[in-house]
């Protein structure tokens, strides 16, 4: 026999057990957090390197966007990031990036004519804008060549009203201590790369790649004033036409022009060629 007692137990276990089953929601658990808030929460841990999750959950406050803190922290874990690091120390890439317009870079480029004299060939770039400066060329760099070169880009610069701060140049013998006090004297700090470290020097290597590639590799130099000659021809040419990646494809020293919107000049597009340097260069521009 049944008790009366455990029918009544019966009963409102499977009353509950309905009401249960009624009651749960379709799907297990919080929401899933918007596509549109992850990606920007990752964005924030990506583009700030020193910022932990109580820190980012602060930042999508002040954009208005409220969820958790704890949904923050789940974000980074499942992307792998570390919700609460010690990313206080930055690379060197981050400081080159976030103090570029402050910054210039220095090298000397050698190269050798066609009767095999050597010559050095001293440039700067300016790690905002790109703009490069070609200081000269000489068979024999020594230490007043050199000081009156640190002398001539001072004078540039200021004619110029560019605030540079620093200079990064490598740990070349052919740098006098005169010119880093030419330039100090000015209040721009001479800093030194590593040994055998170009990459702390990158994007003033980068140009003496480009240099080489696209105009001492394919031209034959007679003698110094044809190098200079070349030199400020490829210097005009690197500053106001060429495009850069590491600034949107500007030019150093002209904007990008507006977008072309009208239909009918995209249809019937007249496009002139100047050739220079003989044909080493070339430039393209609309015709008039």
């Amino acid at each position: 026999m049944v008790r009366p007692d455990t029918v009544l137990r019966w009963h409102r276990d499977l009353v509950a057990r309905r009401h249960a089953a009624r009651s749960r929601p379709k799907r297990p658990g919080r929401p899933r957090t918007a596509r549109s808030i992850r990606l920007l929460v990752l964005r924030l841990a990506r583009e700030n390197s020193n910022w932990g999750y109580r820190r980012i959950h602060g930042e999508l406050l002040v954009l208005g966007v409220t969820v958790a803190a704890s949904t923050v922290w789940e974000i980074l874990q499942e992307a792998g990031i570390d919700p609460a690091p010690e990313r206080a120390t930055s690379t060197w890439a981050d400081f080159l990036r976030s103090q570029a317009d402050a910054l210039l870079a220095c090298d000397f480029l050698e190269t050798i004519t066609l009767s095999g004299a050597r010559f050095y060939v001293c440039a700067v770039i300016e790690h905002g804008s790109r703009r490069i400066r070609v200081l000269g060329a000489t068979a024999h760099p020594t230490a007043s060549r050199v000081t009156q070169v640190a002398k001539n880009l001072v004078m540039d610069l200021e004619d110029a009203d560019c605030r540079a701060k620093f200079l990064i140049r490598d740990r070349d013998g052919k740098f006098p201590a005169l010119f880093d006090t030419v330039l100090n004297d000015a209040g721009i700090e001479v800093v030194l790369s590593g040994v055998r470290m170009p990459r702390m020097n990158s994007i003033m290597e980068r140009w003496v790649q480009t240099c080489r590639h696209e105009l001492l590799d394919r031209t034959l130099i007679w003698n110094q004033r044809h190098l200079l000659h070349a030199l400020r021809e490829f210097e005009d040419f690197y500053n106001s036409h060429r495009p850069h990646q590491g600034i949107a494809n500007a030019r150093p020293l002209r904007p990008l022009p507006m977008p072309i919107s009208d239909p009918e000049q995209i249809t019937h597009l007249d496009i002139k060629r100047r050739q220079r340097l003989g044909g080493i260069l070339h430039e393209y521009r609309h015709a008039v």
